[in-house]
């Protein structure tokens, strides 16, 4: 596809955080180390799962997964947003700006069905775990590993294809600190109705979909928690959701709040701190989630400490 056919606009400048400049450096800071935070925590959990052969299961699995999914979907944003905190100029290519689209919402529905996937697991492993080995077989859990990853690609391809396809010819500043649709829909100097009801419609259908799925699994769990009658048989069937639950909490709350709401001028400055939440935080935070609250993740990393020394 050629893009040059339908866009005059060759780049466009990113409004940031929008804070004072002399706040810029201590936002620098603070975000620079929630990066370095963000790799190096995820990049563990990918190695810890990797090395460890204890941690050969489909929830380790799909958490290695979810641990490569927050480096690649916070590296999409805070690089940029990190450089442009000390720069002067804030430009991003229209190419550039349409990979960012591609990508982050690409990442951010893979997300949201992986989610999904993995409270199923969790379901099976409660529920069934006399025939949990045998319904979460390897070709099983990699098919749906895959399946989350194909069809979140798609849901990116989509949003970036019908955003490309707009014309450019006014202002060019994205009121963000990223490139994102709705800011970008502002921008375009056409009627972008049809957009932003594609937004809700599909991004609103993937989010409800995918939601729904997690609650009815966690609805079918608690009836399994209900029958335990020892009360640490019980937490520890918690212990292995209770971290999950925690990240979709904060993961949808933020989606639906950013994407299934009018978009308006105040609208805009708050999905921006939304989008902090979500590229930033939470990625930092999952992590931390799942090692905390998981003795054998706590093992492993004990065993991956003892041997490096």
């Amino acid at each position: 596809m050629n893009l040059s056919n339908f866009t005059s606009t060759t780049y466009f400048v990113l409004d940031g955080l929008g804070v004072d400049e002399d706040l810029q450096e201590i936002f620098f800071l603070v975000f620079l180390l929630l990066y370095m935070l963000t790799l190096s925590a995820n990049l563990s959990i990918m190695i810890i799962t990797i090395s460890d052969t204890s941690l050969h299961t489909p929830m380790y699995l799909f958490l290695g997964n979810l641990a490569f999914l927050d480096i690649c979907y916070s590296s999409v944003v805070i690089p940029k947003m990190i450089a442009d905190l000390i720069s002067q100029k804030k430009m991003i290519s229209f190419y550039g700006c349409m990979l960012q689209i591609y990508f982050f919402h690409s990442l951010g529905g893979t997300e949201v069905i992986l989610f999904s996937v993995m409270s199923y697991d969790r379901y099976v492993a409660i529920a069934h775990p006399l025939r949990y080995s045998t319904i979460m077989k390897n070709n099983v859990c990699i098919g749906l590993a895959v399946c989350s990853w194909v069809l979140g690609f798609s849901h990116g391809l989509l949003h970036c294809i019908m955003t490309a396809k707009l014309p450019f010819c006014g202002p060019n500043i994205v009121k963000h600190f990223f490139c994102d649709i709705k800011p970008m829909l502002n921008l375009a100097c056409t009627d972008v109705s049809f957009n932003l009801r594609l937004l809700f419609i599909v991004t609103g259908t993937l989010a409800i979909s995918t939601l729904s799925l997690t609650i009815l699994s966690y609805i079918f769990i608690s009836k399994f928690l209900i029958k335990i009658k020892t009360s640490q048989g019980r937490r520890r069937a918690l212990s292995t959701c209770s971290s999950h639950f925690t990240v979709v909490t904060l993961q949808y709350g933020t989606a639906i709040f950013t994407y299934m709401r009018p978009s308006t001028k105040d609208s805009l400055n708050q999905d921006r701190a939304a989008a902090i939440m979500f590229s930033a935080i939470t990625p930092a935070l999952n992590p931390i989630l799942y090692t905390l609250r998981n003795k054998d993740m706590k093992k492993a990393l004990k065993k991956l400490i003892k041997f490096s020394e």
